[in-house]
């Protein structure tokens, strides 16, 4: 493996494990032995398990955002679909990691937002961001005439962010993608206006 490689090895092995356990629970030394990688490896990446942390909120994003653009960016739907194709891959993410997992971003703002200010500023930073791409979709359905001119599209984005991440948690709780089905439901039924 190329350095850039082993660094992305390691950012990938341990998003993994802090998406199972927690980034509080998940040890350098367990992120090591499941990367196959030596502790000067680690070292040699990042400062401090707080670095490492930081980077992998960075990558996640990073891999996240292409994601979205390409759902949200597919001229070849409505805005409408592409949100529902949104929906779609979070239901199967759901069901592929049998409810264990949940979204990695958000469950390091719970866990981490109210003890450490720069992940917590770092986590906004990326809640922000997918916020923009969703507005922008709904934007974009308004001029299409898919939705109503009457939806504020910053307020309805920002109600899909929160209400989506919720239904995640509870999903994962439940073990079931229910939560999740009744969110998008609620969505474009009373906030989008469509049946």
């Amino acid at each position: 493996m190329t350095s850039n490689d082993t660094r992305t090895h390691i950012i990938h092995t341990g998003a993994d494990l802090i998406g199972h356990k927690g980034f509080g629970a998940t040890g350098i030394n367990a992120v090591l032995t499941a990367a196959g990688v030596p502790k000067g490896s680690f070292y040699h990446y990042f400062s401090s398990k707080h670095d490492f942390g930081l980077a992998v909120i960075d990558t996640f994003a990073e891999e996240y955002d292409a994601k979205l653009d390409r759902i949200l960016n597919d001229t070849s739907r409505s805005c409408v679909d592409r949100l529902r194709a949104y929906f779609d891959t979070g239901f199967e993410t759901m069901t592929s990691c049998e409810y264990t997992r949940g979204c990695l971003i958000g469950n390091l703002g719970q866990e981490l937002a109210g003890q450490n200010e720069a992940f917590r500023q770092r986590l906004d930073t990326v809640f922000a961001s997918w916020e923009k791409r969703f507005e922008q979709c709904l934007r974009d359905a308004q001029q299409a005439g898919d939705i109503s001119a009457d939806i504020d599209p910053a307020d309805a984005a920002s109600f899909l962010l929160s209400g989506w991440e919720g239904a995640i948690l509870r999903s994962k709780v439940l073990k079931s993608t229910e939560p999740m089905e009744r969110f998008v439901r609620v969505f474009f039924k009373q906030c989008l206006n469509i049946g």
